[in-house]
């Protein structure tokens, strides 16, 4: 495997309770890892979606969090309000509204959010290329939205944007494959890969899967 197409960064969504907290801290030392909260209000303390409590556990254990953040809070976000939201520990908020890729609003209201609590925006796009001109956040090509969809292509990742990250489909048995043969980077670019329905075992997140697809990217 060519080292310079591998990914800065793997993310790993949907961790919801605490008893793989140590688990996680430990994988964490030896691989690059971002853990992907998701936080809905309406689901809090449902599967997938970790209750306040176990939010807390999580951002004292010194974890590498990123918030994504779904239903009502998101499309708040989205269309310019500031809800209270505590992102202490977390370094990136990841917005899954409903309102389309690159709308210049949307990019704007999320960049300005983000950048109030201290935080790096994320936003998704679906299209075969990344948005160029709008660098105020980063940008996670998904086409699956956490439902296993498995794309058949990826969006080249260029120098146009600071950070652009890879979804869809990508599991522990495929993902050494689409690093090596997939995915279009150019040497030299930082980009990230997001796993969601990837690391489930029967509907729950799965912290032996978030190894093997570790083991199968770094070694």
């Amino acid at each position: 495997m060519n080292s310079r197409t591998l990914p800065s960064f793997i993310t790993f969504t949907g961790a919801d309770d605490a008893k793989d907290c140590q688990g996680m801290v430990q994988l964490s030392r030896k691989y690059p890892i971002e853990w992907g909260l998701l936080i809905d209000r309406q689901k809090a303390g449902g599967p997938l979606f970790p209750s306040v409590e176990h939010i807390e556990r999580f951002r004292k254990l010194g974890l590498r969090l990123c918030a994504h953040v779904c239903g009502s809070l998101a499309s708040e976000i989205a269309n310019g309000s500031v809800p209270a939201l505590d992102l202490g520990g977390f370094s990136r908020i990841q917005v899954n509204h409903g309102r389309g890729g690159a709308d210049a609003e949307v990019v704007a209201n999320v960049a300005r959010f983000a950048s109030i609590q201290g935080v790096r925006g994320i936003l998704q796009c679906s299209g075969l290329s990344f948005p160029r001109h709008a660098t105020s956040v980063d940008w996670l090509f998904d086409v699956s939205f956490g439902k296993g969809v498995r794309a058949k292509e990826f969006p080249a990742v260029r120098f146009d944007h600071p950070l652009c990250g890879l979804s869809s489909g990508i599991n522990p048995a495929n993902v050494r494959t689409k690093i090596e043969h997939q995915f279009d980077v150019r040497p030299g670019v930082a980009y990230w890969i997001d796993m969601e329905s990837g690391v489930r075992a029967d509907g729950a997140f799965n912290l032996e899967l978030c190894e093997a697809v570790c083991r199968a990217v770094y070694g």
